[in-house]
């Protein structure tokens, strides 16, 4: 596994299965003579949709949020999955963090595989112009996938992208951008700094958005809601969300405005909101990859690391301090996001809420309590939180407040607008994107790019726990755990098999961590 997986200019092109994050990647492409059409563009081009798919649900939105605040193990029934993130045991040998890794790294070399073959059939002569505008727009969605993979490497592996620790030398990532497998352990790259791996990665957002906006504008295709691809529209809440975390408060509201103005998305009614994740439907979803029920048993449930498929167990349940943070009458992700389960603990059975955000959409996988839904990994709302917060930052509070409220009046029913100002306000929009991305993967960048620690307790107020559930049956220890301001769990390691099989990367392993 560790040769499979590690050795990041040994890795190919990998194809991911139902999401057991320790299976080896399957599938290898090594023929040079692989792409030399259009449809073999277009049969590639599948591939790393596959792979964006499976890299946007399962493990890779779970891990944080199990690790953060926002949950409680339930003992016995949690059975340590996720045990060593959850109880704050992080180290660089944790087969969890290494299986995102590996994996993320297995798709960035799909990526630098199908680049320059493509761009490489651009210059032949018996390549006809349409054929090559769609080539372009291929080759310009690979590069929004391997963007994401790399900031979402950066976002886990790496500090927030902001201030001193961005020209640090090894504070970014390995950066491999060519398809070239040796055994020469010499070749492999060490980590660059922060700055360059930013810069990486705005770079390729940069060549995506130039290519998929020349395609939209050729064939006058729009950017539409739920879009199964990506478009420009895509590329842009991306960059926005990097805007975000690298501090450039200016150019992130700049960009949401855009997104918000452009009058391709828009909130639904109110009283429809559930169905954003009963039936993977909305004019919010700026993408979602797609999926249908042949597919059923190739992707991974997300909502399953919460609980299980016909609901008769929970690893992880919300703690009381989560659910206290909704208007449980009046919030529609109240509903939508939590719902009362018999469960058997010590010995009876006793409702408790469950985090049910993901339920399952039996109109795409016919197969009840499957709870396979569809990935959404941008959405309209964080277009507006982002907007939010950058106003706040840059000192225009009546434009912070514009955006919270208008959010606000989508989630909850007879909602009045709010003025906040100063501390306040901040806190209010941080609150907001806790409650409104919950179980969506944010949790423990947010806290750290906030520069904030939690305090996870075991307090189970009778309001929102039955009389005959207490503190004894969440698990022993972690469920009171506290992360300081700037503990060094926010940042995974990395993993300690990649140091092992990479001498580049002697003394590099990020602080905290052997």
């Amino acid at each position: 596994m560790k040769k499979h997986i590690y050795l990041i200019l040994l890795l190919t092109a990998v194809l991911f299965s139902a999401c057991d994050m320790q299976k080896e990647p399957i599938g290898s492409i090594t023929d040079e003579d692989a792409i030399e059409s259009v449809s073999d563009c277009r049969a590639f081009r599948a591939q790393f949709y596959s792979n964006l798919r499976a890299l946007t649900r399962g493990a890779y939105v779970a891990y944080t949020e199990i690790q953060m605040d926002n949950f409680q193990a339930v003992s016995p029934l949690y059975g340590n999955r996720q045990g060593d993130l959850f109880n704050g045991n992080i180290f660089s040998n944790n087969s969890d963090i290494e299986g995102i890794w590996g994996g993320l790294y297995g798709a960035i070399a799909n990526c630098n595989f199908f680049i320059p073959r493509a761009e490489a059939l651009l210059e032949k002569e018996d390549i006809n112009d349409e054929d090559k505008a769609e080539i372009r727009r291929y080759i310009a969605e690979c590069y929004f996938t391997r963007a994401y993979y790399y900031y979402f490497l950066m976002d886990h592996y790496c500090d927030t992208p902001q201030g001193e620790i961005l020209s640090k030398p090894a504070s970014g990532l390995p950066l491999v951008t060519e398809y070239k497998p040796t055994p020469n352990r010499d070749e492999y790259p060490g980590r660059s700094t922060l700055q360059e791996t930013v810069d990486f990665i705005f770079s390729d957002l940069a060549k995506a958005y130039e290519g998929l906006k020349a395609w939209e504008t050729a064939t006058e295709e729009l950017c539409e809601p739920e879009a199964p691809y990506c478009n420009s529209m895509v590329v842009r809440a991306l960059q926005n969300r990097m805007q975000l975390l690298c501090g450039k408060n200016q150019e992130a509201l700049a960009t949401a405005q855009e997104i918000i103005n452009s009058g391709n998305y828009s909130f639904g009614r109110i009283n429809q909101y559930s169905r954003l994740w009963t039936q993977d439907t909305g004019k919010e979803i700026i993408f979602m990859p797609f999926i249908n029920t042949a597919e059923y048993g190739t992707v991974a449930s997300t909502g399953g690391y919460w609980t299980s498929a016909n609901y008769q167990s929970a690893d992880y349940i919300p703690s009381a301090a989560c659910l206290a943070n909704y208007d449980k009458k009046n919030d529609m992700r109240f509903s939508s996001f939590f719902s009362v389960q018999n469960l058997p603990i010590g010995g009876a059975f006793t409702d408790l809420y469950c985090f049910t955000k993901y339920p399952g959409n039996t109109a795409i996988i016919e197969v009840q309590f499957a709870r396979i839904n569809k990935s959404k990994p941008f959405r309209l709302a964080e277009q507006y939180l982002i907007a939010a917060e950058a106003a706040a930052a840059t000192g225009n509070a009546a434009l912070a407040n514009q955006y919270l409220n208008d959010l606000r009046k989508t989630r909850i029913a007879g909602y009045k607008d709010q003025e906040y100002t100063g501390d306040v306000l901040v806190s209010e929009i941080r609150n907001e994107r806790n409650k409104e991305f919950l179980g969506e993967g944010y949790r423990m960048s947010d806290l750290r790019r906030w520069g904030m620690g939690f305090d996870r307790n075991n307090t189970t107020p009778s309001d929102y726990f039955p009389s005959n559930f207490t503190s004894d049956y969440f698990v022993d220890g972690a469920s009171v755990l506290k992360y300081p301001k700037g503990d060094h769990r926010y940042v995974w390691p990395i993993p300690a098999a990649e140091i092992e099989v990479n001498p580049q990367l002697e003394g590099q392993q990020n602080p905290g961590y052997n």
